[in-house]
């Protein structure tokens, strides 16, 4: 067998240049204002090429969203397992997804917009995934602010996830500020005392 260079080893391969242009373009446009052509032209092939890989472009979509949710659940989880206490697998958590969010933020986008375009049975996959993502995280967040029920526990993990999936439409600071920034909000929203308390005044 032939040896392979560290570099073309680390190409990727046609599949995933073709999801990565893919989710460019539906960031960009949405998954109904790009057809096959656009992706073909986006990676250097003809629109019907793309048919050599996927069988449809609802089947792309299928396997990007599905990618997505798994890796954050595989990341989360791996994180958390490797953590030494609940304030640090927070901390970890919380990195990992600021992490996603500013290096792939077209993927963050195509997730939160394009959920209601995926077939059924990849609808229900995705749903599974990101239900077991969320469980991490109020498992942890729990485990972290003993006092906080589970209901307040998932509430503010989905507002944690809302303040750093925002990042696609506010990075106003360069890569490494944002990131710090975000992980200090995300933290603190969570962590401050009193925040969580479920009998805490509404604000008017």
């Amino acid at each position: 067998m032939a040896d392979v260079s560290p570099t073309e080893a680390a190409k990727p391969n046609r599949r995933e240049q073709i999801l990565t242009a893919a989710a460019e373009l539906f960031a960009r446009h949405g998954f109904h204002g790009v057809g096959i052509d656009d992706i073909g032209a986006a990676v250097g092939i003809s629109g019907p090429a793309l048919y050599r890989h996927f069988r449809s472009k609802d089947a792309m979509l299928g396997e990007m969203l599905t990618s997505i949710s798994e890796r954050l659940l595989d990341g989360g989880l791996a994180r958390v397992d490797a953590s030494n206490g609940p304030e640090d697998a927070l901390r970890a958590l919380v990195g990992w997804h600021v992490d996603f969010a500013l290096d792939d933020p077209a993927l963050i986008t195509v997730q939160i917009r394009n959920l209601a375009n995926l077939t059924d049975p990849d609808r229900r996959r995705v749903r599974a995934l990101q239900r077991r993502y969320v469980e991490v995280w109020v498992d942890t967040i729990r485990r972290t602010v003993r006092e906080v029920d589970e209901p307040t526990a998932r509430a503010a993990a989905h507002a944690v996830f809302g303040l750093i999936n925002s990042t696609p439409h506010s990075a106003h600071l360069d890569r490494d500020q944002m990131a710090a920034l975000l992980s200090r909000m995300a933290l603190a929203s969570v962590t401050t005392a009193g925040v969580l308390e479920a009998d805490a005044s509404p604000v008017v």
